[in-house]
């Protein structure tokens, strides 16, 4: 039996780490510090399907969600790797 990937779900919008050295041009692009950026937690299973790709996560990380919209076909949307989102 093969190990399901989250990530592969058709309700699931798709999930990219931001590279490091990208990370800062991101936060410029939206005008904000990682502090303002909506939280995911580590154990969030989407995380963890990208630690499968990535090998292990840390919390600071950014990650861009490309989400679908029937009004403007994809936009991009970021949230910040915490421990817990609790």
């Amino acid at each position: 039996m093969s190990k399901f990937n989250v990530l592969e779900h058709e309700i699931v919008p798709e999930h990219h780490l931001v590279p490091v050295e990208e990370e800062e041009s991101v936060l410029t692009k939206l005008n904000v510090t990682k502090d303002d950026l909506p939280k995911i937690g580590i154990n969030d299973p989407t995380i963890k399907a990208l630690e499968e790709i990535h090998g292990k996560l840390v919390p600071g990380r950014i990650v861009k969600i490309i989400r679908k919209s029937p009004t403007a076909g994809y936009y991009e949307y970021y949230r910040i790797i915490v421990k817990s989102v609790m």
